[in-house]
């Protein structure tokens, strides 16, 4: 590992001692600075460099060695630049390295690769499960996994993490062109991203598309929160559950398998991220829920779900509707499950419609229940509907957490 400017050996030596005091002495280098020479001569042991005829400075032992092509092959009269270790060694010569050189001069490179948002080649080293390991301009760092495009994002149903991982592994070897985006030296810390240079490739493709534009996708990933489809050149959109379908889905799964081709509207674009709906391009049924329903019908309707708080319950394939668990019974009850099981084709009566919110109450307690006063009936479903939005509020999908 080159050497970090804090551990190089600061020179206690005479000629230090005069340098204030001579001017000709006053311009000679001081320790970490990086300078230039001209090779006096040069072997697989050492280098020496005339420093402007002021000195002699010397490179040798392990201090030769640098990746950098400039320093592989060095003749006579060849210029050269070194770091500045020692101002006088045992020989009354400057102590120089090639190594801290080439590792000053890389880390330069990177700062100014970042500074002008330029796009260079990563290799890949190596994965883990955050990530890939690289190296750039010989310099180690890291591509996380939320900085890759869509094209390499390992989207694994279900999440595997294994399985991530070895679609990670499976770039190891490739180049990827990548944008630095963080950097320290003192740290040796380098962060880069595949997914910015390749937003930069696609801003032109970006342009073409906007919101309330209908496209044509394929599935490449079905996930707990979603679906994703890639469309046109490459890019790619979240379907997210709550824009699927307009009844309520637990699992996206079982509408959508990665391969199916969709329609969908563009609803949202943020920077590279596109999100899209197909509940869009079809009716809202419930604009005409009170053609199928009334307050008071007697349905009939399979139970989908059975939670602490309620029955969800299936009345056709656009509408569904939920029996709180103050409907269940006019008596207390210790558990829903008691009440109904998932699959089980049970007779309701409709209490409550709200079609801006999508909402239907469903009563069991009201079958075998007198008429009520509409007052006692008004303030009764006033407090349970309160209640209910609450409880159906805790169900409602959550939007997928951002991984970067």
């Amino acid at each position: 590992m080159p050497k970090k400017k804090t551990d190089v050996i600061k020179a206690t030596s005479k000629l230090q001692e005069l340098l204030d005091k001579d001017p000709v002495l006053a311009s000679l280098p001081k320790v970490g600075d990086i300078i230039k020479g001209k090779v006096i001569s040069a072997n697989k042991k050492e280098v020496l460099l005339d420093i402007d005829g002021l000195t002699t400075g010397v490179i040798r032992g392990k201090e030769l060695c640098n990746e950098l092509a400039e320093f592989a092959e060095l003749k006579p009269g060849a210029e050269a630049e070194a770091t500045v270790l020692e101002l006088e060694n045992e020989k009354g010569m400057l102590e120089l390295s090639f190594r801290y050189a080439g590792h000053q001069k890389t880390w330069a490179v990177l700062e100014k690769i970042k500074a002008e948002n330029q796009t260079v080649q990563a290799k890949i080293n190596d994965a883990n499960k955050g990530g890939l390991l690289i190296t750039v301009n010989h310099v180690s760092g890291f591509l996380p996994v939320s900085q890759l495009s869509p094209e390499f994002y390992p989207r694994i149903q279900g999440g595997d993490k294994n399985k991530i991982l070895e679609k990670l592994k499976s770039y190891v070897g490739k180049n990827f062109p990548v944008k630095v985006l963080d950097i320290n030296e003192e740290s040796e810390k380098l962060i880069v991203s595949e997914k910015a240079a390749w937003e930069e490739t696609q801003k032109e493709i970006f342009s073409k598309y906007k919101i309330g534009d209908v496209i044509e996708g394929k599935i490449t990933a079905v996930t707990d929160f979603g679906a994703f489809v890639e469309f046109g050149e490459k890019l790619e959109g979240l379907i997210h559950i709550s824009e699927l379908a307009w009844q309520r889905i637990d699992n996206p799964s079982d509408l959508f398998k990665v391969g199916d081709m969709l329609k969908a509207e563009i609803i949202k674009i943020d920077g590279s991220k596109i999100f899209l709906s197909s509940k869009k391009l079809h009716t809202d049924p419930w604009k005409n829920v009170g053609e199928k329903y009334k307050t008071g019908d007697i349905v009939e309707g399979t139970v989908l779900k059975v939670t602490p708080f309620g029955l969800f319950v299936e009345l056709d394939k656009d509408i569904h509707g939920l029996a709180h668990i103050s409907e269940l019974s006019s008596k207390p009850i210790s558990s829903t499950d008691s009440i109904a099981k998932p699959g089980q084709l049970m007779k309701f009566k409709i209490v409550s419609i709200e079609p801006t919110e999508h909402r239907l109450g469903l009563s069991l307690k009201y079958l075998d229940k007198p008429e009520e006063s509409k007052e006692e009936a008004k303030a009764e479903k006033t407090e349970e509907t309160v209640e209910v939005k609450e409880e159906v509020a805790k169900e409602e999908p959550k939007e997928e957490k951002s991984a970067e």
